[in-house]
Formats: structure tokens, C-alpha cells, sequence
């Protein structure tokens, strides 16, 4: 074993190095198995009668649809960096910059927000045939979100201070970039508004697209003004944290963009409008809920060993540093919703359930950045049963989705519902 092997072992809890059940708890193996069991019941739900389009998705078909949405973002990304419009007095370091910051901001993530318009689309059209430029418009507006997506990122990661994104260093953190990264996460969003007016300007859509991207932008924008003024208050006051308020952080923040805005774009595109769907936007809001609460629950809760992260204090954070220097894949970090006095689902769920006791080391300890606090909050969660709590919700919220979905009379907005349903339902990382 190498020097760096054996660090990164050396840094591995021994628990995870255990297979056997022997070590579990009973609760620990109540809910293993509860977990295969929902697992198995889903496998076969969905591969039985989910429906033909849902099962290719994983197949042939998407990975070619998927080849041909990385094409596109090459194509996007050259008529920026040659257009005009933002060609003002263009030098070779500049363009260089603005290609480096796409590169390395944009498609870098899992892109299921972006491939959700082409598969919300296809389904759409199923019967008809798509040609190449349709299919290419598709990949346009999926590819405006996962933009949308990174300058979210870029703005979100300096305002929380964060460390890691996507398994490297966050745009900012980088030393060439700094608080420049502001103005690029602002010109992010204007090659949105670009890329929009290019290729839709003489669409009968057109001024229906601009208002959805514009309802969408400032949705996203007032959830993270809510998160921000909710998290000061509640550095104050611990109290103020309540599920009324972090569903409001969620649904604006999170939940339009990343669930409603894809099919809303799918849409259009086939010449329908959004306004006709209204429960169909509401289950893919809620969705967004149910998807936001899993994040934080892995945030405290999550198997570093299927995230591949570890904590902000755990002693590897230098492997971080030296992996990113010798360019090998960095660990990415994580479990900061404690220390960042984070409005999460879990506190929330905590200062509901906690009793004068426990109250008082999350009042004593919430926020702090010390390992020894992090470990005092976690440890509350865990006697509060909060890992529970979690599996019994998922199981409800899952339950209510599936038949609410099953009660949509159109077929194909069935099979949107449930392609998203699958992505996220028991997700690990």
C-alpha cells in the first residue's frame, strides 16, 4: 500500500470497513432491510409496469441521447465565445477565460436536470418523429438550465463559503479566479437570456419562454434571499427555524428550477402551455421538497464510502489540497449544514422533537465549526431516531406521489412524472 493509500485508509472510520451485520444495531438492520425491500418493490413496479419509455431511459437510446446532448454543449459554447454580442473588444485572454469558466463550471455535474427536457420532450412526442433539429432544441433549452444551474452554483458556493463542488474545487476557491467569480456567475446567466433569444426569437413561444425563465430566475433568487434571511434569524434564534419556513426555502429556491422548469420547457417546445398543468407542476414542486429533505438528510447522515466525502474537519481535508495540486480526483466535502447554522430539515424536525435537555446542546452547539459540536448536534439527531423519522416520511411522500402520478390521465405526463420519481426515490448520493 502507498503513502497516500495508506493516509486515506488511515482516515476511513473502522465501522465502514465492516461488512458484517453482526456490528449493526437492530434499528441498523430493521432498516437495511426496509430499504431492500422498498428497493425490490420499485425495481419490479418500474420494470414491470412503469411503462416501455422509462425502462429504455438507463438503455441504448438514452446514452445516445445523452452523447448527443454533450455535442451540443461544444456547438453552444463556440457561438458564444465567436458572437458578436458578446465579442466586444474580445481578446484571446479573455476568450480563453470565459471558455475555461464554461468548461468548468457547466457540464460537469450529472446533467439530470438538463437531460429532463429531452426525456419530458421525447415522451412528449412519442408517435411522432423527431428530426435532428427538434431533437437540437431539446438540447438547447437543456442544456440553458444546467446553465442556469452553474451560475447558481458559482454564487451560492461564495456565499456559503463552501469548499468543494463536483468533486473539485469550487470555481472560486481556484487561485487564478477569487471573488471574480461573482461576475462570472452573473455572465452565466446572461448567456441564458443569449442562448434563449438565438435560437427561440422567432418562435410563436418566444414570449412565453422569456416569461417562464424569468419567473423561474427570480423564484430561484427570492428562495435564496429566504434562506439567507432565515439563516441569519436563526443564528439568533433557534427557535425560528419551522417547517412553514424551510418548505417556503425549498420550494422557491430549489424545486421550480430544478423539477418544474425542465418539463415547463418541454412544453413549450411541443407547443403546449404550462398554465394548462397545474397539478402537474404541483406534484413536480413537492417532488422538489422530498429531494431538497433527502439532501440533508445525506448531508449529516450519508455513507462518505457511496458520497465519496468527507467532513470539513476530518484530518484528510490536506489529501483535498494535495490531490487538487498533484491533479488527481479531490475528495469532496461536505456535512457543513451544522456548522453553517443551515435552516435544514433536520433541525427543523429536531427543535420540534427535542426535549429542555437536548434543546440545550443545539442551542449550545448548532453553528459552530469545532468537530466535537458537529458531533454533540449529530448526536441528538440520532437519539431523537431522526434517521427513522426520515425513512418513515420517505415512505409517505413516496406513497402519496406514486398515486397521485398513477391518477394523471395523460399518459405521457405519467411517464415524465414517474422517470423523475425514479431518479430520486431512495437516491444515496
Amino acid at each position: 500500500m502507498g503513502a497516500l493509500a495508506a493516509s486515506i485508509a488511515s482516515h476511513v472510520p473502522s465501522g465502514l470497513l465492516r461488512a458484517g451485520l453482526s456490528l449493526a444495531s437492530p434499528g441498523e438492520i430493521i432498516r437495511r432491510a426496509s430499504r431492500l425491500e422498498d428497493e425490490l418493490k420499485e425495481l419490479l413496479r418500474v420494470h414491470v409496469g412503469g411503462g416501455r419509455a422509462a425502462a429504455e431511459q438507463g438503455g441504448a437510446g438514452g446514452q445516445h441521447n445523452k452523447e448527443r446532448f454533450l455535442r451540443a454543449y461544444e456547438r453552444l459554447k463556440m457561438e458564444l465565445l465567436n458572437d458578436r454580442a458578446f465579442n466586444f473588444d474580445f481578446t484571446d485572454e479573455t476568450r480563453q477565460w470565459v471558455a475555461k469558466m464554461l468548461d468548468y463550471n457547466v457540464p460537469r455535474g450529472k446533467l439530470n436536470r438538463g437531460l429532463s427536457v429531452i426525456d419530458s420532450y421525447m415522451l412528449l412526442r412519442e408517435g411522432t418523429e423527431v428530426d435532428d433539429e427538434d431533437f437540437y432544441l431539446a438540447c438547447v433549452l437543456g442544456w440553458c438550465v444546467e446553465w442556469l444551474q452553474a451560475s447558481a452554483l458559482v454564487l451560492d458556493d461564495i456565499t456559503d463559503n463552501a469548499y468543494t463542488r463536483r468533486d473539485n474545487l469550487c470555481w472560486y476557491k481556484l487561485p487564478t479566479v477569487g471573488m471574480s467569480a461573482i461576475n462570472d456567475g452573473v455572465l452565466l446567466k446572461c448567456h441564458v437570456q443569449a442562448i434563449i433569444t438565438r435560437y427561440f426569437k422567432e418562435k410563436f413561444y418566444f414570449l412565453d419562454l422569456m416569461e417562464l425563465w424569468n419567473e423561474i430566475g427570480l423564484q430561484t433568487a427570492m428562495g435564496q434571499m429566504l434562506d439567507l434571511i432565515t439563516t441569519h434569524t436563526g443564528a439568533k434564534d433557534l427557535a425560528r427555524y419551522r417547517i412553514q419556513g424551510y418548505r417556503r426555502i425549498v420550494k422557491y429556491k430549489t424545486s421550480y428550477y430544478s423539477f418544474y422548469l425542465p418539463v415547463a420547457c418541454a412544453l413549450l417546445l411541443n407547443g403546449a402551455k404550462p398554465s394548462d398543468y397545474i397539478e402537474l407542476k404541483n406534484v413536480l414542486i413537492e417532488m422538489g421538497v422530498y429531494f431538497q429533505i433527502q439532501d440533508d438528510y445525506l448531508d449529516c447522515f450519508g455513507d462518505p464510502e457511496v458520497i465519496g466525502k468527507v467532513q470539513k474537519n476530518d484530518p484528510s481535508l490536506v489529501l483535498t489540497i494535495i490531490m487538487f495540486m498533484a491533479s488527481v480526483r479531490p475528495i469532496e466535502l461536505v456535512g457543513t449544514d451544522i456548522e453553517d447554522y443551515k435552516c435544514s430539515w433536520l433541525i427543523v424536525q429536531a427543535m420540534e422533537l427535542a426535549n429542555e435537555n437536548e434543546m440545550k446542546i443545539l442551542y449550545d452547539n448548532y453553528g459552530k465549526s469545532d468537530p466535537q459540536c458537529v458531533a454533540a448536534v449529530k448526536n441528538v439527531y440520532k437519539e431523537l431516531d431522526l434517521q427513522d423519522i426520515f425513512l418513515e416520511y420517505e415512505s409517505r411522500v413516496y406513497k402519496h406521489l406514486v398515486s397521485t402520478i398513477d391518477a394523471e390521465p395523460d399518459r405521457a405526463i405519467r411517464e415524465i412524472l414517474k422517470i423523475f420519481l425514479k431518479k430520486i426515490y431512495r437516491r444515496k448520493k
